[in-house]
């Protein structure tokens, strides 16, 4: 008996978590809803006035990008901006033949009169934040902009977002991703969904909130004093942006996001390049949490409904770890409330709950419109997309659980890229791409007894009770049954 009560306890705590997530989430929707309805009045440069044009270094960090690097250098030798006071650093970390590809690539722009240099470290140490770091020794500009590989700005991109910096406070601009392969597969339609989610209604909801956001690693640009200001690129996280960025805004540097400024991206095509890039998110959001939280916690100038927020944003990974314990646990639950009547008030309590759900859907409904249009048949399509979506994230969380556990417990591992495909049609195909893992992960082993196990879940309906079904837990174990399986099978057979 003593055990059950651990087991509801457990499973409580857990839901009660995710409820609290699930508010913060819905305070954001309100948000939303509120700064669309005001106008953007911010002081911007008047770059008619050719004094009012900052110098700007636009900074690429690269390694090992040997399909995408020609893209990456043609897309941003288009830039709209005076060549007279823009520089471009392609910071190469690489070790293949990329390198010597890209110093030939490089070699034909400086031809045209673009300040570009190709640059490279002897030691690759801090990996990405390491060779920004390094770049931001020399560079020329007031201002840094910043894009990953696979990223192609639009040619008035900095045209959009360096006015801003007329705001001497504003230490970052932030654009919105978007995504030149969203269709390619279900499991690009589904990363498309999460990262909507994130940059339509969690960063306007935080910023609107005056809440700490987060730069994103690239589309964005920092002025090279708040940079500075706020204690340089640190490699001690797998998520240097997360960590530079809260490190600003304790200094009280202010963060501008533009939602309507889109930068098209790649999205990874195959299971083990999406896996790779889901548990570096996820581990170095939760060493961020150990490294900065407290100190914002003690910091008297943050209000509290700021701490609430960040507290979610920092743990908004070890969210999986949450969601794991919940369907491990649903089973045996469904067993002890068919053995235990006196605790049914309890179960209807918890059931209660399950409002999280519907505060869940709500906010994914209103990403979803704004990038595919309202209307009764975008709905129906939605409501698809929406359960979709989950039952993958779910497959996905003993991968993102142990990265979650790895970043709170101080377990250090190597900054591992993600590999990247020039994809951008449905025409273009990633077989052979030399830089996919096919080494088997034991986790994909413990994917597939889950799947089994929520089989075992979805049977239990019918065997629990000695006089009738309990099919409160049906769908959702249906849900997790498919997810296992989907994540469990493309890591099986998803390989180059």
């Amino acid at each position: 008996m003593i055990l059950e009560y651990i087991i509801v306890g457990i499973y409580a705590v857990a839901l009660i978590l995710i409820f609290l997530y699930a508010l913060a989430q819905l305070n954001l929707f309100v948000n939303y809803l509120r700064a669309k309805k005001q106008t953007d009045n911010a002081p911007t440069f008047n770059f008619n006035n050719p004094a009012e044009i900052p110098y700007v270094t636009v900074q690429l960090p690269v390694y090992n990008e040997l399909y995408v690097m020609e893209r990456l250098l043609k897309n941003i030798s288009e830039l709209e901006y005076p060549k007279e006071k823009l520089e471009i650093q392609v910071l190469d970390d690489s070790t293949d033949e990329s390198f010597t590809q890209t110093a030939l690539h490089i070699a034909e722009l400086q031809k045209t009169g673009l300040d570009i240099k190709h640059m490279s470290r002897d030691i690759r140490s801090g990996f990405k934040a390491g060779a920004l770091k390094e770049g931001l020794k020399s560079a020329k500009g007031e201002f840094i902009a910043i894009f990953d590989a696979d990223f192609l700005p639009k040619k008035n991109w900095l045209l959009e977002t360096i006015p801003y910096f007329k705001d001497s406070e504003i230490g970052v601009v932030q654009t919105r991703w978007g995504h030149i392969n969203r269709n390619y597969s279900l499991l690009t339609k589904i990363q498309a969904f999460a990262l909507d989610f994130h940059f339509i209604m969690e960063q306007v909801g935080r910023n609107f909130g005056k809440h700490f956001i987060n730069f994103n690693g690239t589309a964005g640009v920092w002025r090279k004093e708040c940079i500075i200001d706020a204690g340089n690129w640190q490699g001690d996280t797998l998520t240097e942006d997360l960590d530079l960025s809260y490190r600003a805004q304790l200094k009280k540097w202010k963060f501008k996001y533009l939602e309507n400024v889109e930068t098209p991206a790649e999205l990874p095509v195959v299971i083990s390049a999406a896996k790779s890039q889901q548990f570096r998110w996820n581990k170095g959001a939760a060493e961020n949490f150990q490294k900065l939280y407290l100190k914002l916690l003690r910091d008297p100038s943050v209000s509290w409904r700021t701490k609430f927020h960040s507290f979610f944003h920092l743990l908004n990974s070890s969210m999986f770890l949450l969601v794991l314990t919940v369907a491990v646990l649903s089973v045996p639950m469904l067993y002890i409330k068919a053995n235990n009547p006196e605790l049914k008030p309890v179960f209807f309590m918890l059931a209660g709950f399950a409002f999280s759900t519907v505060i869940f859907f709500m906010c994914y409904w209103l990403t979803y419109s704004k990038i595919h249009g309202g209307g009764f048949k975008s709905f129906i399509r939605y409501i698809g997309m929406f359960f979709t979506f989950f039952s993958i994230a779910m497959g996905f969380s003993v991968h993102n659980s142990i990265a979650v556990l790895e970043g709170h417990f101080g377990k250090k591992s190597e900054f591992i890229r993600t590999p990247k495909f020039n994809i951008g049609s449905l025409k273009d195909g990633w077989k052979g791409n030399k830089y996919i893992t096919s080494n088997f992960s034991p986790n994909t082993i413990i994917e597939g007894m889950l799947m089994v196990y929520f089989a075992f879940g979805m049977y239990s309906a019918f065997a629990v009770g000695k006089d009738e079904s309990d099919f409160g837990l049906f769908p959702f174990h249906f849900m997790l049954f498919v997810g296992f399986g989907f994540v469990f099978f493309k890591s099986l057979f998803s390989k180059a």
